[in-house]
Formats: C-alpha cells, structure tokens, sequence
C-alpha cells in the first residue's frame, strides 16, 4: 500500500512539473529515462532472470506474452502502411499495446482476485514474457521505427549498446548455466528495482496531457482496444485447446493479458521519441479504463 502511495505522489508529481512555468521537462525526462534504463532495468534483470529455471511447463503462459507482442507488431504494421500512418505512431502502437502491465498492476489484481496462488502463474509471464520482451523486442522495434535516415547498419549497434539489452544477455546466460546473482548483491538490487514503479510513473506525469483531441484520437481507441479487448479474446480462444478453462493457471494468463499498457512499455517508446504523447496516453489513462475491462474479464472467466 505504501508503495502504490508513493507511485502515485510520483506521479501527481510529474503531473505538476509539467504545467510549472520554467520548468526543465524534457531535461527532466531524459535523466529520469536514463536512470530507468542504465540502472534500473539491469538492476531487474540481474534480480530476476536467473531465477528463471528453464522447463516446457512454463512456456504455456510465458507465450501469451510474446503471442500478444508479435501480433501487436503485425497488426499496427498492416494497419500502419494500409492507412499511412507514421513511423513512429506505428512503432508506438506496437511496443505499448503490445506490452501488458503484467507485474505494477497485474500483481496486486491477481492477488486481490485470486490470492497468492495466482502468482506464480502471474510472476513467469511478467519475468518471462513483458520483462523479457521489454528489454529486448521493444528495443529492436524502437531502434527501427526511430531509424529515420542514414545506414541501417546502425540499427543493430543501437540495440548492441543498449544497456538493458546487454544484462538481459548475460542474464539468460546465467538462467541456463544456472548460476544465481550473488547473494550480498540482492538487497542492493532489491532496492533499486522497487524505484521502478514511482520513478516510471514520474516520468508518465511528465508527458501525461488529458486534452479533448487526445480522447477522439483514433490511434489512441485503436491500440488500447487491442490490449483490453482483442489481445485478451484471442488468448481465451486459443489457450483454452492447451489449458483446462477452469483451472487457475488459464484464467491469470488471459487476465494478465487483459491489463492495460506497460508503463515501462511506455517509456521505451519515449525514449526513442515514437509519438510520446501517445505512449504516455496509453499506459497512464490506459490503467484507468482498464479497471471496466478487467472487471468483464474476471466475470466472464468465472
């Protein structure tokens, strides 16, 4: 409780520096961005993917994740070149909606709905699917949709040297070699990714503009009616032929992929300057609206 206190204020916070004449916003933003992707993402890569034991019985939900990214990718790139949309309104689309906000507000809904039971299934698609996809996919779609001129060589090096990406190498690395983090470095990574949440949403308060046009933008009706609506559906329809529809496992996967936009999603797209606004749109009032939607969900999988 105290945390979702905190992130919030955080939030509020941004919110309020924002609209403070004088201001540094965008100075603002790019130290915030820098701290969540040089410190804190491979602070949670080193915390969490060598706890990953790898095994066929965990890629059931973990796939749900990657399922809804690539057909996120596919269909705002389709939709992207019918109707002519930009290279960055498309590559926004397909990191934000394509990313559910599996471990901020997936943890606590699953534990609120179906007790600490429900995490585990909850904790291996954020780890395995968002947290993994995050740090890599939505970087190689950022660094392509951002690409504007020049040689397209360059795109792997920007991937290359991205931090998070580099941890989330090692990481894995370690996850199948089965080597763990040292234990007297867990307290310090433990502290640093509980930053994550607040720090993140700072940075959503600071790009968060409610404006009349923002909620007629079909762009913005378009990728949260995927991630609410058409990525959960799809879930149900084709994951209840590999799980039994009643057992516990299959209800947190299809509601996990009902949640709204990933905030660390989010930023990733306004780090790499792919419609911000939008991004910014799409996770902050996403979570709002997505309260309705989850409600649905959890009625309609009984």
């Amino acid at each position: 409780m105290i945390g979702a206190l905190i992130s919030f204020l955080c939030l509020l916070a941004g919110l309020y520096f924002q609209r403070r004449e004088g201001f540094p916003v965008e100075k603002a933003i790019f130290w915030v961005n820098s701290y969540l992707f040089n410190l804190v993402l491979p602070a949670l890569a080193l915390l969490y993917i060598p706890q990953i034991n790898p095994g066929w019985d965990l890629l059931i939900p973990i796939s749900a994740a990657w399922f809804t990214f690539l057909l996120s990718w596919l269909v705002f790139g389709v939709l992207g070149r019918v109707f002519h949309w930009s290279p960055q309104v498309i590559g926004c689309l397909s990191i934000v909606s394509g990313l559910a906000n599996t471990s901020f507000l997936g943890f606590p809904v699953i534990e609120a709905l179906y007790g600490k039971a429900g995490l585990p299934a909850a904790l291996l698609m954020d780890q395995g699917g968002s947290f993994l996809l995050v740090s890599s996919l939505a970087i190689v779609i950022g660094s392509i949709y951002s690409h504007e001129s020049g040689n397209l060589a360059q795109i792997p090096l920007k991937i290359i040297k991205f931090p998070p990406f580099g941890f989330l190498i090692g990481t894995l690395i370690m996850s199948l070699m089965g080597w763990e983090t040292p234990s007297f470095l867990i307290p310090l990574l433990q502290g640093i990714g509980k930053t994550m949440a607040p720090v993140a949403l700072l940075a959503i308060g600071l790009r968060f503009r409610v404006e009349k046009a923002d909620l007629t933008s079909a762009y913005f009706w378009y990728g949260l009616g995927f991630r609410l609506v058409l990525a959960p559906a799809l879930v149900y329809l084709i994951y209840r032929h590999f799980l039994d529809p009643e057992e516990l496992t299959f209800k947190v996967t299809v509601l996990e992929s009902a949640m709204a936009p990933m905030i660390t999603g989010s930023i990733v797209a306004i780090n790499y300057h792919l419609a911000p606004r939008l991004a910014a749109l799409l996770s902050g009032l996403g979570m709002v609206i997505s309260i309705g939607s989850l409600a649905f969900w959890y009625y309609f999988l009984g």
